[in-house]
């Protein structure tokens, strides 16, 4: 089983420290975000990993190498800039990701959701769902969420919803139709959705997508009390 990690942001909000340093190389409490997912991965049995690269992807590259102090093997999807977005970023590696279920994190996301249960997801993926979801109780920074669970199945978003975690498991045939350049994943997520393929979960435990230097601050605050 193969995951990527979605690399190749800028990281606006995290200017001007992200004018020089990539914000997948942004330590929390000493470990460098990117770094934790890939031993995180390497620990729950995912040792092929595909990165993609935009935004000062030289540095990255330079920092991971091939993934073996890791325990993984990195392929790069190298994107340049501007970058290919989420759903084009994904749509540009999946030659190198291969025709299963695969695996797929933000690389900004601090969690402790256990991948274990992710691969497990790959694994069991029915074969007529496109996707399966992590998704997360609504944070302060996006009040109104992206979708609604019911039944175990994503919906669109409704009277109650919950936020896109930043994991989730795909299946290539999502980018079916897709012609390649720079577009976002939520469209074909949602699409997928509404037809009934997306099924997906709500974790509760420790989640942050570590967007601004405050929502960082926040999330070593918050590590520091345990």
């Amino acid at each position: 089983m193969k995951a990527m990690i979605l690399a190749a942001g800028r990281g606006e909000r995290f200017r001007p420290l992200t004018d020089t340093l990539p914000k997948p190389l942004i330590p929390v409490r000493g470990e460098v975000l990117i770094e934790r997912h890939l031993r995180r991965l390497a620990a729950a049995g995912v040792t092929q990993a595909v990165i993609n690269l935009g935004w000062l992807g030289g540095s990255i590259e330079a920092r991971l190498g091939d993934g073996a102090r890791y325990g993984v093997t990195i392929a790069w999807s190298r994107e340049g800039w501007p970058c290919l977005e989420t759903g084009g970023g994904v749509f540009h590696a999946l030659p190198l990701l291969g025709p299963a279920p695969f695996l797929l994190l933000n690389a900004d996301v601090w969690t402790d959701y256990p991948l274990p249960d992710l691969v497990r997801r790959a694994a069991e993926l029915p074969e007529h769902d496109l996707a399966h979801m992590v998704l997360v109780p609504n944070p302060p920074h996006h009040p109104r969420g992206d979708c609604t669970l019911a039944g175990g199945r994503v919906v669109p978003a409704c009277a109650e919803t919950h936020t896109f975690g930043g994991l989730s498991v795909l299946r290539p045939s999502l980018f079916a139709q897709a012609e390649g350049g720079a577009f976002p994943l939520w469209p074909l997520l949602r699409e997928a959705s509404i037809r009934g393929q997306v099924s997906g979960e709500v974790y509760d435990g420790r989640w942050s997508d570590v967007g601004t230097p405050q929502r960082l601050q926040t999330l070593e605050q918050s590590l520091e009390k345990t």
